[in-house]
């Protein structure tokens, strides 16, 4: 019989210490900041990623980092089957706090 060795783990409760964890994740050749949100995405529930977004918002990161294509998550995502619930979450957030938009022209230079 096979099978996995250890038990499959559902509905775990993620604390903030660990949730916050993500936030030092180093990145593998992506921007840092699209490579945490990504990490993010792909690894937690809806509640702990708004929860981490929140954190993630506080500490001053950006929330429209590119891949090496351009691209941002929240564009990948939308095409995701469950990446609708991400995206409402962003939304909801930056609805709240409008100063987290970057400025382009200023990066750019």
């Amino acid at each position: 019989m096979s099978g996995p060795t250890q038990p499959k783990v559902v509905d775990e409760i993620w604390d903030d210490e660990r949730v916050q964890a993500f936030l030092s994740l180093q990145p593998g050749g992506d921007d840092a900041d699209f490579h945490v949100l990504t990490k993010a995405y792909r690894g937690m529930r809806p509640t702990d990623f708004e929860r981490f977004l929140r954190f993630f918002i506080a500490a001053g990161r950006n929330l429209h980092a590119t891949d090496r294509k351009g691209r941002t998550l929240w564009q990948i995502i939308a095409k995701h089957r469950q990446g609708e619930a991400f995206i409402h979450i962003k939304e909801a957030l930056t609805a709240a706090a409008p100063a987290t938009e970057p400025q382009q022209e200023s990066q750019a230079g």
